[in-house]
């Protein structure tokens, strides 16, 4: 009876931890999107990925790069005489007309806000003489100066060209660095403006509808959509709630109605799942026999609510991972240098000779150790000699009795 018992708890365990592992890989948005990613603004936390690495055609979503170049190396009050060129880009316009005199901050709006891409080449025109040049300064840019790995862009407004590309996690990580930047927040977050062109008065108002209440979500702080066939539907997303300020980047939808509801879902999951918080590392951490340390005494960090764990990886980096070995937060350390001793030049010459006086000793150790090998190695070939001469005889002997 005890037995069937013992049975019948194991049983039930597995089951509990079966059904409680199946509900936790539920709770986690399964997307029709090709590629997404979401992460917490400030502290650059992973909340979700799917294909996040892969590389993809960020149509439109170029845009949030030349506008964030653009507010921090160009003067936003610069007149810009618009050319010829930029007046007939292909695709979504703002209507500029050729000679037409515009600053260089409505430009920026201009192609935020309503996707202009004549307004954008006439901002690379105007900062560095064609499309080509600017794409040059543009990548030297976001490489060195925000970090991206996998990025090429060949235009500064998205139109597809096979070589003009990037991936889900370096979007993101241009946003964020652009969400930093309160111009461009205000502008990224325009839900309509006035527009007083040469050629058309209107009232431009942003193409992304959950801010522009079309598909109205609660906690949407800004956006940009992004539209060739080459790439299909793309979304860039900011939210807060008050507790999280989220950028969520999805590529690659077949339809519309799918990019928003995939951004409303891993959005919503990463709201319901994650909290951000003061994380005290430890003193020191050790990894391949060397000792690291974090540079600041308190880290801001977003993690899961069910509880993380740290992990240390061999070339000194913390990983704060969730309940399924999940890098969600990567922080560097630094590695503690060993203290020098500091020698007087005395010493010195006096350990230098002390080594060359150790040296006729070692040769002499080597030497007679060498010497004892090969006598031991004599005497061992003479003893096995006369071994096998005995048994030799006296298997004679053995034979004869036999």
């Amino acid at each position: 009876m005890m037995k069937k018992a013992f049975y019948f708890f194991i049983v039930l365990i597995f089951i509990f931890q079966f059904s409680h592992k199946a509900y936790a890989e539920e709770d986690i948005p399964e997307i029709l999107s090709e590629s997404a990613i979401v992460m917490e603004s400030t502290t650059g936390a992973v909340l979700y990925e799917k294909n996040a690495e892969d590389i993809m055609y960020p149509a439109s979503l170029t845009k949030i790069a030349t506008a964030i170049y653009t507010i921090e190396k160009g003067n936003l009050n610069d007149e810009v005489i618009v050319s010829e060129e930029a007046s007939s880009v292909d695709g979504t316009k703002v209507y500029l007309e050729k000679d037409e005199k515009v600053t260089l901050k409505k430009l920026v709006q201009g192609m935020l806000i309503n996707s202009g891409n004549d307004a954008a080449y006439a901002i690379a025109e105007h900062l560095h003489g064609d499309a080509a040049n600017f794409s040059k300064h543009l990548n030297d840019y976001l490489k060195n100066e925000i970090g991206v790995e996998n990025t090429n862009f060949t235009n500064p407004h998205g139109l597809y060209d096979k070589n003009h590309y990037t991936t889900a996690k370096d979007m993101a990580t241009i946003t964020n660095y652009a969400l930093e930047n309160k111009t461009f927040t205000d502008i990224f977050g325009t839900k309509e403006l006035k527009w007083e062109g040469e050629s058309w008065d209107t009232t431009l108002i942003s193409h992304h509808q959950m801010l522009n209440g079309e598909r109205p979500y609660e906690w949407i702080t800004g956006g940009k959509t992004g539209y060739v066939n080459e790439a299909k539907q793309t979304l860039a997303s900011s939210a807060n709630n008050g507790a999280l300020n989220l950028t969520a980047i999805v590529l690659k939808a077949d339809y519309k109605r799918d990019i928003y509801k995939d951004t409303a879902n891993i959005l919503d999951y990463s709201f319901s799942n994650y909290v951000n918080k003061e994380f005290v590392p430890a003193k020191e951490y050790k990894a391949d026999d060397r000792i690291y340390k974090s540079k600041e005494p308190n880290i801001s960090v977003t993690v899961p609510k069910t509880g993380f764990n740290e992990e240390v990886t061999k070339d000194g980096r913390l990983l704060i991972t969730d309940n399924e070995d999940r890098a969600v937060q990567v922080i560097k350390l630094e590695k503690e240098e060993q203290p020098q001793e500091i020698v007087s030049a005395h010493q010195a010459i006096n350990s230098t000779a002390d080594e060359g006086s150790t040296t006729l000793p070692i040769k002499s150790i080597m030497l007679g150790a060498g010497a004892v090998i090969i006598l031991l190695t004599i005497v061992l070939f003479t003893f096995m000699k006369r071994r096998r001469a005995q048994q030799s005889h006296y298997g004679y002997i053995q034979r004869r009795k036999w």
